[in-house]
């Protein structure tokens, strides 16, 4: 079972969204220079579809987007998650924050409108850099794929 340590309102981890940003712990990623090491940790509170719907309940009317931060030790719970946020909440759009370089094999993206992708590496920087090896994707209806991330390199874009 997936656990969360905590979340925030947020508004540069995908364009265009005001994102709910769930915190994923027992990351089995361990990047070097990681700035949330507390997440490599196996804490926090289990990650239920009824916990997380307590939450986005009491959030629903301030934000558009669910992103699940972490979660690359059990994908296919991040799937069942995102399944039943699309399933509950219509009109909320889903992401997912991947450390690992590609999507498992035999994951559903039908379920998520954003992925990104890649571990962190402190010499290529983050999504705001243009030397990054992280990909934030966005999966449209009807199963087009377009790479966002020159959306963070723009000024005043996100």
């Amino acid at each position: 079972m997936l656990k969360y340590t905590d979340y925030d309102i947020v508004f540069s981890e995908i364009p265009d969204e005001t994102t709910f940003a769930i915190n994923i712990s027992n990351c089995p990623n361990r990047c070097p220079g990681c700035h949330s090491p507390q997440l490599m940790e196996d804490i926090g509170e289990l990650l239920t579809e009824h916990n997380l719907g307590r939450l986005v309940d009491k959030y629903i009317n301030d934000i558009t987007c669910i992103c699940f931060m972490g979660g690359d030790r059990e994908p296919q719970e991040i799937n069942k998650l995102a399944a039943f946020i699309k399933n509950e909440y219509q009109n909320i759009k889903t992401g997912w924050y991947s450390g690992k370089p590609q999507l498992p094999s035999g994951f559903n993206t039908d379920v998520l409108d954003y992925i990104k992708l890649g571990p962190y590496v402190a010499a290529l920087g983050g999504l705001k850099s243009k030397t990054t090896n992280q990909r934030l994707y966005q999966y449209e209806k009807g199963g087009n794929v377009k790479d966002i991330t020159f959306r963070f390199w723009e000024k005043n874009s996100i």
